[in-house]
Formats: structure tokens, sequence, C-alpha cells
């Protein structure tokens, strides 16, 4: 099962899961959550999508959805503190070394998006793929104040996850987004990397 094969039919493979793990993938979405906010290895991992199913299925009694919110947001928050130490002690010599893999080209990206956005950059990138696993490693690595990083990552990662979860618990069972999950799972994406689509045209056009 490939990455690109689990987060278009995350739904049928979050149900699985559930079968196999039961109240255990409460600590499985854990782990993903915080593993695509805390490493600069994982940018991959589904993010949007995941809380948007979770959600879906916490309104079908599979989870809690206030505990589920609490767990997730948790994850989120973690992740972006210990990604932002990270970037603060070790961060320049990671992007050094050959072996980490570190793409510079979302490194770039980052920093440029700090430069248009400062500190904000935190809460925006919540919302966009990939820039939000680089904004707090990016964040540690110039040194941002904590007490200011912090703030933004609080309300970010609450917005983030609060959002998406009861977005798919209110309307994830509609029949016609349930019946059409894939294309829904698309427009999730496709809405959370047209900003950085943009930014990239921007950037050749100039």
């Amino acid at each position: 099962m490939g990455i690109f094969d689990f987060i278009l039919h995350i739904d049928v493979h979050l149900g699985e899961l559930i079968v196999t793990y039961g109240k255990m993938t409460y600590a499985i979405l854990f782990a993903i959550i915080f593993a695509e906010t805390g490493f600069v290895f994982t940018p991959f991992l589904p993010g949007d999508s995941l809380l948007f199913a979770a959600g879906m299925f916490a309104a079908t009694g599979s989870f809690n959805v206030i505990l589920l919110a609490t767990i997730l947001w948790l994850a989120t928050f973690l992740g972006d503190n210990i990604n932002y130490w990270v970037g603060h002690y070790f961060g320049q010599k990671i992007i050094n070394n050959k072996y980490f893999p570190v793409n510079q080209k979302h490194i770039d990206s980052t920093q440029e998006f700090y430069q248009k956005h400062g500190g904000k950059t935190v809460f925006l990138a919540r919302f966009m793929p990939i820039i939000r696993t680089f904004a707090p490693f990016v964040a540690g690595i110039g040194k941002m104040q904590y007490r200011k990083f912090v703030s933004y990552s609080f309300l970010g990662g609450f917005t983030w996850v609060i959002g998406f979860v009861f977005v798919g618990y209110f309307f994830g069972n509609i029949p016609v987004i349930k019946n059409n999950f894939s294309a829904v799972i698309m427009g999730i994406i496709a809405i959370s990397v047209f900003p950085g689509i943009i930014r990239l045209l921007k950037g050749k056009i100039k």
C-alpha cells in the first residue's frame, strides 16, 4: 500500500485500522499527526485528510469527538515544539549532513514564507502541507523567540485540528460526500496546496 493510496482512500484504511486496533487507533492517529508535524523527514504523511476522515468516523461513534480532537491537537502541538527545538539546536547540522533526507527546496520555500509573513508563518503554515512540517524547524533555526513561537503554534494547531475534525464530523457522512470521498479528499489536497502553487508561479514569473 503506497502513501498516495492511503491518503486517497483514507476512509477505507482508517476503517480497517479501527476494526483491527479498536481504541488503540487513537494512539496510531496521534503518532501519524505527531510525525507529520514533528519530523522534517516525514512531510508526506497525511494531515488535513486524516483529520477530516477521523471526524467523519467520530460522527458514526467510532471515536469520542472531543477526546479525538484533544489528542490530535496535543500531537500537533508537541510535534511543533519538538521540531522547533531540533531546528534550534541541530537545524543547520541536519541540513548540511548529506545523510539526512531534508529537501533544501522545502527549507528555502519556508524561509521565503517567513520573510513575507514573519511570525504569523507558524500559524498560516498549519494549513499548508509540507510548509507546516518545515515551519517550526526553520523557526528554530532562525532563533524565533520561543514565547512568540509557542503562541502561534498553540493557536494554529488548535484551529487546524478543530476545523478539520469538526468539518468531517458534521459533513463527512452526508451521502454525496461519503459516496464521493476520494474526490473530496482530492479537493481538500488541491485547496491545501493551492497557495504554494501560486507562490511558485509568482516566483517563476519574477
